[in-house]
């Protein structure tokens, strides 16, 4: 398959690999975590306590910077879906240098949620970018991989066209927990969360999403990016 379908660098296009090592050697990681409220720096990105809130974030942990080769790559998997490797190389990636310490301390009880796309678009699309490094990073860490709690119920504009309040308004009352599912088969209460997305831009999907799953009875949702 790579003879009739070369592999080619998602950045510079040279043959050979999806990241080539000149633009791996370019790519910059998350120094510093931050608090996923106020964004400021916090330590292991756990939420500071007096930024906590009954519905709030309990943490982030994001791996690179949102630039360069890794921006690159996350738009090859967002449309090219297909180029599985790339999937797993950026799983695979999350797993090496992401900090996931806050899962030791009740590993069997977490449950990975990607952030959903409305209906529409996934089929436009034919899938879900968070989905796929989802389950790969659910595989990996032997975790309940759940796409069907949330549903994105409300289509809205692509949230990288908005700035601001209108990021906030846009998002807006998005998502709910699935209807179609039987209270007793969410596990969601008494469990925790592990939300994941591509890209923490300003936050205001994962902190919508996050509190939707507070509010079904999460004990703790923590956010999981590829980029920052």
């Amino acid at each position: 398959m790579d003879f009739f379908f070369p592999k080619r660098c998602v950045s510079c296009r040279a043959l050979g690999s999806y990241l080539c090592p000149a633009c791996l050697s370019q790519i910059k990681f998350v120094k510093e975590a931050v608090c996923p409220v106020c964004e400021r720096q916090a330590i292991g990105g756990a939420a500071h306590p007096r930024c906590q809130s009954k519905y709030s974030l309990d943490g982030l942990t994001s791996v690179c910077v949102y630039e360069g080769p890794v921006k690159a790559a996350i738009h090859r998997l967002k449309y090219r879906p297909w180029i599985t490797d790339l999937g797993e190389f950026l799983a695979g990636m999350i797993l090496k240098r992401g900090d996931s310490s806050f899962l030791m301390e009740d590993k069997g009880n977490w449950l990975v949620v990607p952030v959903p796309l409305h209906p529409s678009r996934k089929r436009e699309r034919g899938f879900n970018q968070a989905e796929i490094l989802g389950k790969l990073l659910a595989q990996k860490l032997g975790l309940n991989f759940r796409p069907d709690l949330l549903i994105r119920h409300k289509k809205t504009k692509p949230q990288a066209e908005l700035k601001g309040k209108e990021r906030q308004e846009n998002i807006k009352n998005a998502f709910m927990l699935n209807s179609n599912l039987q209270l007793d088969n969410l596990k969601i209460c008494n469990s925790n969360a592990l939300l994941i997305d591509d890209v923490w831009t300003t936050g205001t999907t994962l902190r919508i999403c996050g509190g939707v799953l507070k509010r079904a009875g999460a004990l703790k949702v923590w956010a999981l990016t590829l980029a920052r």
